[in-house]
C-alpha cells in the first residue's frame, strides 16, 4: 500500500480533488468507486495492474474521502463528477484513459461513520437483505455483534471510517442515490467501445427487477455491443474486494485483448 502515491487537483477555484495513482506504463486505467467507497476500494486492482505494467489511478469524487466537498452539495450530480475525472485527466496529461467502475440515509446521523461503514459492508455482502419493519431504518438491520466479511479487516474498517468522519456521508449520498434520476441527452446513447461486466451472483442487486435478465442475457449488448460479462458464482456486492485475485486476472486478461 506505501507504493501508491496521493495528490491531489484542483477542479475551478473550489474544489482540491484526491488522486492515488500507482505504476508509470504508457496505458492509465482509472478506477471509479462506488457508495460507500473511496479510491481504496480498488486497492488490490490497482497494485496488480501496475505490476502487470499499466499506470493505475482512483481519485474520491467530491465530498467523499479526502476531496472536498462542493460548495452546494444539494446540486452535485453525475455531470460534475464526469466534469471532475476530465480535469484529472487533463491535470495528469492524459489524452485518454481505460475505466473502470462500480456502481438510507435518514438514521445515518445516529452512528459514527466506522459503525455505518460496518453495517453497510455486512448487509451489503449477503445475497439477501432483510426488509426493516414500519420503525426499523437500515442500520437496524445489523446485530453489533455481528461479525465483519472474512475479507474485509479490521484495517480496512479504519481506513474507511477515518475518511468518513472527515468527509460525512451528505455529499456522497447525493452521488450516486439522490441522482439516480438524472436525464443525460446523448446524441448516441450506444456504447462501443469494449466494455467488461463482472457481478457477483450473489450480489443482493440481482433481486432488482430486471438487473439479472439484462446481466446475464443479450439485452445490455443492445446498448453495449461489445460486451463481455462474467457472474462470479459465489460473488456479493462489493466483488473486486472479496475475490481480488479472480478480478484481477478477468480485468488484466480483457485488457490484453484491447490495449
Amino acid at each position: 500500500m506505501d507504493r501508491i502515491q496521493h495528490k491531489f487537483v484542483k477542479v475551478g477555484d473550489a474544489l482540491s480533488l484526491h488522486v492515488a495513482e500507482i505504476g508509470s506504463g504508457g496505458n492509465a486505467v482509472v478506477f471509479l468507486h462506488g457508495f460507500p467507497e473511496i479510491w481504496y476500494s480498488w486497492r488490490h486492482q490497482m497494485i496488480a495492474l501496475a505490476d502487470a505494467g499499466f499506470r493505475a489511478i482512483a481519485f474520491d469524487y467530491r465530498g467523499y474521502g479526502l476531496s472536498d466537498p462542493p460548495p452546494h452539495p444539494d446540486n452535485t450530480s453525475w455531470s460534475h463528477i464526469l466534469d471532475d475525472l476530465l480535469h484529472i485527466l487533463q491535470a495528469l496529461h492524459l489524452p485518454k484513459a481505460l475505466s473502470l467502475s462500480k456502481m438510507a440515509e435518514a438514521d445515518f446521523g445516529r452512528f459514527d461513520a466506522k459503525t455505518v461503514v460496518r453495517n453497510i459492508y455486512i448487509l451489503f455482502s449477503r445475497s439477501e437483505i432483510p426488509i426493516a419493519n414500519e420503525k426499523q431504518e437500515i442500520m437496524d438491520l445489523v446485530e453489533p455483534d455481528t461479525p465483519l466479511p472474512s475479507w474485509f479487516t479490521e484495517e480496512d474498517l479504519a481506513t474507511y471510517g477515518a475518511l468518513y468522519e472527515k468527509s460525512g456521508f451528505q455529499n456522497a449520498l447525493q452521488v450516486p442515490y439522490r441522482s439516480f434520476g438524472e436525464v443525460f441527452n446523448l446524441p448516441d446513447s450506444v456504447i462501443r467501445v469494449p466494455a467488461l461486466l463482472i457481478m457477483g451472483d450473489k450480489d443482493h442487486l440481482m433481486k432488482f427487477p430486471g438487473i439479472e435478465d439484462l446481466a446475464k442475457s443479450e439485452k445490455a449488448k443492445e446498448h453495449v455491443p461489445n460486451l463481455e460479462v462474467t457472474i462470479i458464482p459465489e460473488g456479493t456486492h462489493f466483488v473486486q474486494e472479496q475475490f481480488p485475485e479472480q478480478v484481477n486476472r478477468l480485468i488484466l486478461d480483457f485488457l490484453a485483448k484491447h490495449t
